[in-house]
């Protein structure tokens, strides 16, 4: 069953790269770390939510909104096969409902912050920013060549980007579920500038990152996504 359809557009992604002690304790059981060529990855995403359809159903006022979210790479096997995914830190939307059914149907972890963005595109050129307020504004900020260009076979962009499952632990439970989308375009990526302050946002395992530079920062163009209702694994 599609418990979600939308489109995710302009997904700014900050890669850094990360002790893979830090992340142990956030595994879901049954699952395990995925690398890249020896390297575990934790990654910002920020992206637009458009024409957003919850069970078919689109919400008056919540169709189209940021999120910005902060994620690692795992991987679980089932029937000799690896299915790849992604586990969620924290995830920052502008509305409280939008969190309420996340954090109640997918036990995510949302929060609800003010915020706001400015998607500027010209001829040549693309100026992408995503900016959420705790105490004061943080913000992601790319400016990148405004030409798609396809996704490279083994490149770390697919690596990134061809996670297609969510994993969520809770109370000692596993539960899963399957994000469909094509094969995603990326821009090449001119300059960034970045105000977080990941101590404050989620917490003293990522304050590190506040002093690091990120490994490699992307832009995807991104396109319509289905989310499929979760299951219990463990």
């Amino acid at each position: 069953m599609n418990f979600l359809k939308a489109e995710w557009r302009k997904l700014a992604i900050i890669n850094y790269e990360i002790d893979p002690e830090v992340l142990v304790k956030y595994l879901p059981q049954g699952t395990e770390l995925d690398f890249y060529r020896g390297k575990c990855y934790v990654n910002l995403v920020g992206f637009m939510f458009l024409n957003t359809k919850l069970l078919g159903l689109a919400i008056p006022f919540h169709r189209n909104f940021e999120e910005v979210n902060l994620r690692f790479y795992v991987k679980r096997k089932e029937n000799d096969l690896w299915k790849r995914g992604v586990v969620f830190i924290k995830e920052i939307v502008p509305k409280p409902a939008l969190s309420f059914v996340a954090n109640t149907i997918y036990k995510e972890n949302y929060h609800t912050m003010p915020m706001k963005n400015l998607i500027h595109e010209r001829d040549d050129e693309l100026l992408i920013t995503y900016s959420w307020k705790e105490k004061s504004w943080h913000s992601v900020q790319i400016t990148a060549e405004n030409q798609k260009q396809p996704m490279e076979t083994d490149s770390e962009f697919e690596f990134i980007t061809e996670h297609y499952f969510g994993f969520t632990g809770k109370d000692n439970k596993t539960s899963e579920y399957e994000v469909c989308h094509p094969k995603w375009d990326c821009y090449k990526v001119k300059d960034y500038q970045l105000k977080i302050d990941f101590n404050r946002i989620y917490g003293q395992d990522f304050k590190g990152l506040n002093t690091r530079d990120p490994i490699s920062v992307m832009l995807a163009e991104g396109s319509e996504i289905i989310v499929k209702a979760k299951k219990y694994l463990v």
